[in-house]
């Protein structure tokens, strides 16, 4: 265990607008009031910059990119410098022109850049046209050291893979971390709604309960209007949540209003988990090889 026995974190649930400097005060605001709880690590939600702008195709959305460095992680950084904090950012990088990621990026209390993960798993489904904007990442699925442990950062769509949240753990993740920006089309009815939202909450905390560590789950909130007018947008679920190591909910919010959750996590206590519940002691290697497989014929 490379993290405090004892660590405050904190997530930002936010709703946004098409102003990307009011969105990013906005974050920065509640960053402020996190770090005034005593949070030591705090994550922000998926493309928290701007709109969720993957509802349509257009080509002008790219100038909404930055480069890593750039002006957000030079903005985050002092601010994770001032507070002497872990910022999880997460930004629509432009690594070349025609080459853009959707990458989460952590920033160290002294202000560096600790490391950023290049989102995997790429999503392309009404709505959520994202294989428009991004190249899947290459950075593969690699922890991040920092001062307050060792992060496994994911992002939104990675959420669900198993295998995503078990490779980090494999490599020494003590949090697994998702910035997300998930919703519903606001024409399903109430049961698909709710059928939708809990399987995104027992997804992740499966994940928490396979690996033995904590989840850090930040959703977005709020109705963003499709630009084409061609649906009636996505009602964005908020219900960010933070998880304990056997799966337990120890802080979640609703899906209706900005929030900000802080909460001390027990890091020993999820060292004592993993050594009760050895996950990684029994898993049979030596019979897993179709994993590598897309599908078994």
């Amino acid at each position: 265990m490379t993290s405090p026995a004892k660590l405050t974190v904190a997530l930002v649930q936010q709703s946004n607008s098409d102003n990307a400097e009011q969105n990013m005060a906005k974050s920065i605001a509640a960053i402020r009031e996190a770090a005034n709880k005593g949070a030591k690590l705090v994550v922000l939600q998926e493309l928290h910059r701007s709109l969720y702008f993957c509802q349509t195709e257009d080509v002008d959305v790219f100038d909404l990119a930055e480069t890593i460095p750039g002006p957000s992680t030079h903005t985050l950084g002092e601010l994770a410098k001032e507070l002497s904090i872990v910022i999880v950012a997460s930004l629509f990088e432009k690594r070349a022109t025609g080459l853009y990621h959707n990458t989460a990026v952590v920033l160290e209390n002294d202000g560096s850049i600790a490391g950023k993960y290049r989102k995997m798993h790429i999503p392309d489904d009404p709505g959520f046209y994202e294989k428009f904007y991004f190249t899947p990442g290459d950075l593969g699925f690699e922890p991040i050291q920092t001062s307050v442990g060792k992060l496994g950062v994911l992002v939104c769509w990675d959420q669900w893979f198993p295998e995503a949240a078990r490779l980090m753990a494999m490599a020494g993740a003590e949090l697994l971390i998702y910035p997300t920006a998930i919703g519903w089309d606001p024409r399903d009815d109430s049961d698909e709604q709710t059928r939708q939202k809990d399987a995104w909450v027992i997804s992740q905390r499966a994940h928490a309960i396979a690996n033995g560590v904590p989840v850090i789950s930040c959703n977005r909130v709020g109705v963003e209007q499709d630009p084409s007018e061609q649906s009636e947008g996505i009602q964005f679920w908020g219900n960010s949540f933070i998880a304990g190591p056997q799966g337990e909910l120890l802080a979640e919010a609703n899906n209706t209003d900005e929030q900000i959750l802080v909460i001390e996590l027990d890091q020993q206590r999820s060292e004592n988990v993993r050594r009760i519940w050895p996950y990684l002691r029994d898993r049979r290697i030596d019979h897993y090889q179709d994993l590598t497989k897309i599908y078994r014929d």
